[in-house]
């Protein structure tokens, strides 16, 4: 080993001269030998040195002869020949490459041509389609189910696909093959209570409110009976609903049903509480037990504007001439869907001179109602068929003598006719005699919860009023 001369003591012999031709040569082999062995070594050996050299240790020729590049030249003529071991590279964990594929089943697929499409081993498809649960869901996928798929270079590592609301299939490959558990995810019903007041319209109150389309919709369904909601609500009218949501692992998944809902509209109340009978169907009542369906609806249509109302002396548009007008005229676009006002058999269908397409329905009590200026008729609507208040029948239109797209509706009594928008609807079956106890006890809690709210909502609006 060479060390640095001490400042003190200086050796003042001359140095004999160097070949320079040969100094360069050792240069360039201590160069390209040296270098890759330094590196190898200064990792491994760098510390202990630093510590026998700090320690003031003498070296021992018998243990650095396992290390030859620290012996002297001297040390390594005493020591011999040393057996030089190549130098072999640590072995590095395998990367596995694992991909998460998430499947939608689209109209015609089966799982056999979803994994072709996706590369992924047929063999592994058979072998898990042999399990009971698997099997079963492969035989009824349908459009819109989903796969999270699990694969490592196709082969399947695991598979997922949710059931239900509350459960979902996991299937997983071990040792052994595969194995299928279905896993369960309990969901949790939280209520809770919105008020809105109009403005404009229910569908901004609402969303004004916090409320999901879904809700909105449901409200205007509960309450379509006795309030139309393009032509009788007003601004200031006022609702509050309780509702369910659904949330499932801590996490909000959708809107329920609604529990309870009142609507104020221009002075007067109305009142909804839902009620599930033992069949599991549910209906919404008033607190007394009566039914808040009726036994009609009174627009069968969603539409824009009402064109014209009924009316003895209109002139018509087309004739000019004083013609009655014994229905009403709802504007929408053409294609949209026409309703039946209320349960019933279909008595006509088809042209009926200026009416153009035409369907007429018999009701119960002597009651018929009619639908004209059609574009086309729904496949349920024909001759004899009955149909459930709701049910789709035909399709706006324009047929006959009709200057724009819109349904002309008629109701008539005793064929007699009468104002759809004014006529006293006969009302619904009221609640089964075999349940009205059991709505009417729950009646007075929930009816608690919303006045409540209205309290709470009023201390917030005017502290002074508490």
């Amino acid at each position: 080993m060479h060390r640095r001369p001490s400042p003190l003591l200086h050796d003042y012999k001359p140095v004999p001269p160097r070949n320079p031709s040969k100094t360069k040569a050792l240069q360039w082999f201590a160069v390209g030998l040296g270098v890759p062995l330094l590196a190898v070594l200064l990792f491994s050996n760098r510390g202990d040195e630093l510590a026998m050299d700090q320690a003031g240790a003498t070296r021992d020729p018998a243990l650095s002869a396992s290390d030859p590049a620290s012996l002297t030249a001297d040390e390594l003529a005493a020591a011999g020949p040393v057996e030089r071991l190549p130098f072999v590279r640590p072995a590095l964990e395998p990367v596995v490459d694992v991909e998460t594929l998430t499947v939608t089943i689209r109209r015609g697929d089966t799982m056999d041509g979803v994994f072709r499409r996706n590369s992924l081993n047929l063999g592994h498809l058979a072998a898990i389609a042999k399990l009971d649960e698997p099997k079963k869901l492969f035989r009824r996928i349908k459009p819109g189910d989903t796969f999270d798929i699990v694969h490592e270079d196709g082969s399947i590592v695991s598979l997922y696909s949710k059931l239900g609301l509350t459960s979902g299939l996991q299937v997983e490959r071990g040792a052994n093959g595969f194995a299928a558990t279905i896993v369960e995810h309990p969901i949790e019903v939280r209520k809770r209570i919105a008020y809105g007041v109009i403005d404009s319209s229910l569908f901004v109150a609402g969303a004004d409110a916090g409320l999901s389309d879904k809700v909105i919709m449901n409200i205007a369904g509960i309450f379509a009976w006795d309030i139309d909601f393009v032509l009788d609500i007003r601004q200031g009218d006022n609702f509050y609903v309780q509702y369910e949501e659904i949330w499932q692992d801590g996490e909000y998944v959708s809107d329920g049903e609604i529990i309870a809902a009142e609507f104020n509209n221009n002075g007067r109340t109305s009142r909804a509480i839902r009620f599930i009978d033992d069949e599991g169907v549910s209906d919404y009542f008033t607190p007394e037990g009566d039914s808040v369906r009726k036994a009609f609806i009174r627009a069968p249509v969603d539409f824009t504007r009402i064109s014209s109302n009924f009316n003895p002396n209109r002139r018509h548009p087309i004739l000019n001439t004083i013609r009655a007008h014994r229905g009403v005229d709802y504007a929408a676009p053409r294609g949209t869907p026409i309703k039946a006002a209320g349960d019933g058999k279909v008595i006509f269908r088809g042209v009926k001179s200026g009416y153009g397409n035409t369907v007429i329905l018999q009701h119960g009590g002597n009651i018929t109602t009619l639908y004209a200026h059609m574009s086309g008729f729904a496949s349920r609507a024909r001759v004899g068929a009955r149909v459930r208040q709701g049910e789709t029948i035909g399709f706006v239109g324009a047929t006959g003598l009709a200057t724009a797209n819109h349904l002309h509706y008629e109701y008539r009594l005793n064929g007699v006719h009468r104002n759809p928008r004014t006529v006293p609807l006969p009302q619904a079956e009221p609640i089964d005699s075999r349940y009205r106890d059991a709505f009417l006890a729950q009646v007075p809690e929930i009816l608690g919860d919303l006045e409540n709210f209205k309290r709470t909502q009023l201390a917030a609006a005017d502290p002074a009023s508490t």
